[in-house]
């Protein structure tokens, strides 16, 4: 019997990204160009084009440990195939808000994907004060149906098992559990933040009522299987301009509760309200906007696509209200990490130091009342009407 010998995982380089694309029939017989792009903390990516052409095709290989930390911070190469396997997922129910997945390699943690080089990613056109008059449409209408299709309201049982199976995702769910809801609330080496806020955390970590609502978030994100998540949506995972958005890199893909992915984007928008000092409203409208158009989609596509069992308006009512109120609470979470935990936010790090150390300390101040008070706020026109 023969024995099939796997490849040896080997990292590209730019000069090896344009053989691998030629071996598989793309640019045969052209010069091409090939650059490294990579900007993010887990993953190698490389822009490969004819020489001449605007547009080519994108390369993104996974490595096993993550760039942020070094070879000392193994990583999982299946987190490749997870981001692959949800990213074809999302083709099948918002074709126009992800990009288009060309080749997927297991062995070598390779995906070959749609060249989105002609849009921004989102965080930095919002730091230059940019518009995006359909992002808001866009991210509402995304999470509405990647949530609502792949939960027990519009999944079979049977799909519903498969999906907790195709995309169970330890190693990056605990990368999450730590980041988010474990670290920022004790001493962790991973924190990272300016002397001038010792005070205000050492406030958060001797709040025993915060450490408890913590906790109950932490137990939600463990134990809820409402829906398929993106699991890492923030600015810097959306391309967009003043037409399109595109929503990217999902290897953070699980099976969890829906409110994270809600409060994930919703806290990363807010970093706006803080570092801006003119054009918040257009802001405050997007937040609003996702909110508004996430409920009216979910509950038309419950409406027109509900399995029977769930046939209750009562129920849906409840049911979303439940995951704004989990959101607000990840919110919260968000908010606190991205200020004093391992990965900042531009929007608020670039701010000189003396203004940024106060922006920080009510940022902190919003995230422990988001966390405390979440079944109070409810919902993100509350949350903004107290920022406004």
């Amino acid at each position: 019997m023969s024995v099939i010998q796997k490849k040896e995982y080997r990292p590209l380089t730019e000069a090896t990204a344009v053989v691998y694309l030629q071996k598989l029939g793309y640019f045969t017989n052209q010069v091409c160009e090939s650059v490294e792009i990579g900007d993010g903390n887990l993953n190698l990516v490389f822009k490969v084009k004819p020489v001449g052409r605007e547009q080519g095709l994108i390369i993104k290989q996974a490595l096993p440990y993550a760039k942020v930390v070094g070879e000392s911070w193994p990583l999982t190469l299946k987190r490749a195939t997870i981001e692959s396997n949800a990213t074809k997922i999302y083709n099948e129910l918002t074709p126009h808000l992800v990009p288009k997945i060309f080749e997927h390699d297991e062995e070598q943690a390779v995906t070959v994907m749609e060249d989105l080089s002609h849009l921004q990613i989102l965080r930095k056109g919002l730091i230059e004060k940019k518009s995006f008059p359909f992002l808001a449409k866009h991210i509402g209408e995304f999470l509405a149906k990647s949530l609502f299709f792949t939960s027990d309201f519009g999944a079979t049982p049977a799909r519903k098992k498969e999906l907790e199976y195709l995309f169970n995702n330890p190693e990056l769910c605990d990368i999450t559990e730590d980041l988010v809801y474990t670290d920022p609330f004790y001493n962790s080496e991973t924190n990272s933040f300016e002397e001038e806020l010792v005070d205000e955390i050492n406030s958060l970590w001797e709040d025993e009522e915060l450490q408890i609502e913590v906790a109950k978030l932490k137990l939600d994100f463990l134990s809820k299987k409402e829906a398929l998540l993106h699991g890492d949506l923030h600015t810097g995972s959306i391309f967009a301009s003043a037409t399109e958005t595109k929503i990217i890199d999902p290897e953070f893909a699980f099976v969890g509760p829906i409110g994270f992915d809600l409060g994930q984007i919703q806290a990363n928008l807010l970093f706006q309200i803080f570092s801006r000092t003119e054009q918040k409203e257009e802001i405050f409208e997007q937040l609003i906007t996702i909110e508004q158009v996430f409920n009216e989609t979910f509950l038309h596509l419950w409406e027109e696509h509900s399995v029977r069992p769930f046939q209750h308006a009562a129920l849906i009512k409840e049911k979303l209200d439940g995951y704004w109120i989990d959101a607000i609470g990840v919110i919260g979470c968000e908010l606190i990490r991205r200020t004093i935990g391992l990965a900042h936010v531009e929007d608020i790090d670039k701010i000189d130091h003396s203004r940024k150390v106060e922006l920080k300390k009510e940022i902190l101040k919003l995230g422990a009342n988001c966390i405390k008070n979440r079944f109070t706020i409810r919902n993100i026109k509350n949350l903004i009407s107290g920022l406004e």
